[in-house]
């Protein structure tokens, strides 16, 4: 993989770190079907138990395809986090192309009910050149 091994973003008590990987047994670059799956580590870092209520990508092939993804929660989980805690899950998306990027929010919610979005830092989706070259 030629981006970085991780990405972070703080966004005030809340850090998404992201770590994405390029899945080559599952994709079929002949078929310009490229895997990523990526991993989140989702932590409170402030003094207030805060709630994940739900998330918005924004998903760039380079193809020029864009795709907007909305729904409640993380792979069908809301967590509460308190103080210090820390969630993780891994999720996955499709390209058309070997390159591309991802970005978005999660949005919570604190103990007083009032509503933030937290940035998901933009991280970079790269096959190998070795993959590419077999999507021509």
């Amino acid at each position: 993989m030629t981006a970085r091994a991780f990405y972070y973003k703080q966004t005030g008590a809340i850090r998404v770190t992201v770590r994405p990987l390029y899945l080559g047994d599952q994709s079929a670059p002949q078929r310009r079907h490229f895997v990523f799956a990526y991993f989140v580590r989702i932590e409170n870092v402030g003094t207030e138990r805060t709630q994940l209520l739900s998330r918005y990508w924004f998903i760039h092939d380079s193809t020029g395809a864009d795709n907007e993804v909305r729904g409640p929660g993380v792979v069908g989980e809301q967590p509460m986090l308190e103080p210090g805690d820390v969630h993780e899950y891994q999720s996955f998306c499709v390209l058309k192309s070997p390159s591309g990027y991802m970005e978005g929010h999660y949005t919570f919610a604190n103990g007083d009910g009032d509503t933030f979005d937290a940035a998901v830092p933009r991280f970079e989706l790269e096959a190998p050149s070795s993959a590419a070259d077999h999507a021509d």
